[in-house]
């Protein structure tokens, strides 16, 4: 099974509202990820957070979904390379 290397953006906003559910749903994808880096934008409450994954394209198109299935959340990602296994 072949896992790229992907970078995954994501905007909260609302984040005090949505931050437990986000939390949850990189919870159950916490085996894919390798690094995960978050910015609170207090002024206008709203969050940033940017993960690395290695995943095929399923196990990250599935995490995107899971995600924008929560109201006020905004998902963009791109694969840079195949991961070596």
């Amino acid at each position: 099974m072949e896992r790229d290397i992907c970078i995954v953006g994501i905007l909260v906003d609302e984040r005090a509202n949505h931050a437990p559910e986000v939390q949850r749903v990189l919870t159950e994808y916490g085996s894919r990820i390798l690094s995960r880096n978050g910015i609170p934008d207090p002024g206008r409450q709203r969050g940033i957070i940017t993960l690395t994954m290695q995943a095929t394209d399923s196990e990250r198109q599935s995490l995107e979904d899971d995600l924008k299935k929560i109201n006020g959340v905004s998902v963009k990602s791109f694969c840079l390379a195949n991961a070596i296994e």
